[in-house]
């Protein structure tokens, strides 16, 4: 009965955006599994596994050079009718992501030591990191091809198959990490290296999941052995711009985490619980985005800019519901979801503040997401990177740096970033209402 209710394209953006957000939630109960295992093992490994997080950012910058640029350019293809045409550029992306890696790998697992040396790290994390990075940089091509993947398949409309595959993944990575990081059915406790293993193996098995599904003819993508260079190149003069906007944003959030970490242990503490918390609200405006992402782009593929346009409209409006009843829920009983994660008081108290004031911000951050990831699908990757700088800096670090400086307390620094975060949602609805990046050549 409520399926008769909603539009045939409101549908369409469910099927996209509630599999997106549920592989989304998935990649986060992840995270928290292996660093709860993790922290079983030593707290100089939690921290070193935690750090190697810093230096994961870093090489998604990398990693976005190919794959928002790809994700446009495929989602055209798709919306034009030439499968064929977007499974040759997943090819050539796939031949770029492998040679790229090889870099990554070399720098990663020689350089290992030394990143974490420059972090200040002490020398017990120092040993457990080093460990820890040089495994994992030598699973960085499935890592590349992974994302590549998800991305790809995701941009031609199929987000169900990657959210089944994560399923999958997650169980293996879960029981490996309980087989490996402590010893079980024959194996040695193999600590710290064996969460490095487990997540490697869990990655090799994405891939040859994902191979699986590609090759099959009904498969939304295939992989076609063409390189066409004209192709490349389009996909270049997308994504260096998306990366130099993810670079930015990258430093930017290290600083804003800077001046939170000049207030005290516990600031940062509970900046950190909050923020974890807020990961598992960002998941609907996550899903939204994706399917904002992959249907503006296939419309303005199919040269059909009207269409477009509403796809992304359609998908702010639902964002705005599910984030709106989120922010809600953080108002209302922010102690008791900060509770999960800590009993120090203190801690409690600044986490709350912080999950009122991110809760009253849900909406302008839901069209942030939303409108911002209708803008790369549509290829306008210049006008993110603008936007995101000049926000984060004019709006966000530069008045917390001077807010710490003239004395004032955390709360107006958590004030700030909301303020921050209300401007750039105004400036995203700003833009996209005005239609210009419906002309964005790929």
């Amino acid at each position: 009965m409520f399926s008769r209710l909603i539009s045939r394209d409101t549908k369409k953006v469910f099927s996209i955006a509630i599999p997106a957000a549920l592989k989304h939630l998935v990649d986060i109960l992840q995270i928290l599994i292996d660093m709860l295992m993790v922290g079983m093992v030593s707290v100089s490994a939690l921290a070193a596994v935690g750090m190697s997080m810093q230096f994961m950012m870093i090489i998604n910058v990398l990693m976005t050079l190919y794959v928002v640029g790809g994700n446009a350019l495929i989602s055209r293809f798709i919306g034009q009718g030439r499968k064929r045409r977007a499974s040759a550029l997943l090819y050539s992306l796939a031949v770029f992501a492998i040679i790229l890696s090889v870099f990554v790998t070399i720098g990663g697992y020689f350089g290992s030591e030394s990143f974490y040396s420059w972090m200040g790290a002490q020398s017990d994390v120092v040993e457990q990191g080093t460990i820890y990075f040089k495994i994992l940089s030598l699973g960085i091509v499935v890592i590349f091809i992974d994302n590549l993947l998800y991305n790809a398949l995701s941009a031609a409309g199929d987000t169900k198959s990657s959210l089944y595959i994560k399923l999958f993944s997650a169980a293996i990575n879960a029981f490996l990490n309980y087989v490996l990081i402590f010893g079980h059915y024959g194996f040695e406790a193999m600590g710290i290296e064996g969460a490095a293993y487990a997540t490697v193996i869990a990655y090799c098995f994405n891939v040859a999941a994902y191979f699986v599904l590609i090759k099959k003819p009904h498969s939304k993508l295939n992989l076609i052995p063409i390189i066409r260079k004209k192709d490349l190149k389009r996909v270049w003069n997308v994504g260096w711009s998306a990366a130099l906007d993810r670079g930015v944003s990258s430093i930017s959030f290290l600083v804003f985490v800077s001046i939170i970490t000049a207030y005290g242990t516990a600031e940062l503490a509970a900046y950190q619980v909050g923020l974890r918390i807020e990961g598992i609200a960002f998941m609907p405006g996550f899903g939204f985005a994706i399917a904002a992402m992959a249907l503006v782009g296939q419309n303005l593929g199919a040269n059909n800019k009207d269409r477009a346009y509403n796809m992304g409209i359609i998908s702010g409006r639902i964002a705005y519901v599910f984030m709106g009843s989120v922010g809600v829920f953080l108002i209302l009983f922010p102690e008791f979801l900060v509770g999960f994660f800590t009993t120090d008081k203190a801690t409690i108290v600044v986490a709350s503040q912080y999950l009122i004031l991110v809760g009253l911000a849900q909406i302008p951050l839901a069209i942030m997401f939303v409108y911002s990831g209708a803008l790369r699908g549509a290829g306008a990757t210049k006008i993110t990177l603008i936007v995101n700088v000049f926000s984060l800096w004019i709006f966000r670090v530069i008045p917390s740096y001077i807010a710490y400086k003239m004395g004032y307390g955390i709360i107006v620094i958590f004030i700030i970033m909301n303020i921050e975060t209300l401007l750039k949602g105004l400036i995203y609805y700003y833009i996209y209402s005005k239609r210009v990046w419906l002309d964005t050549k790929v």
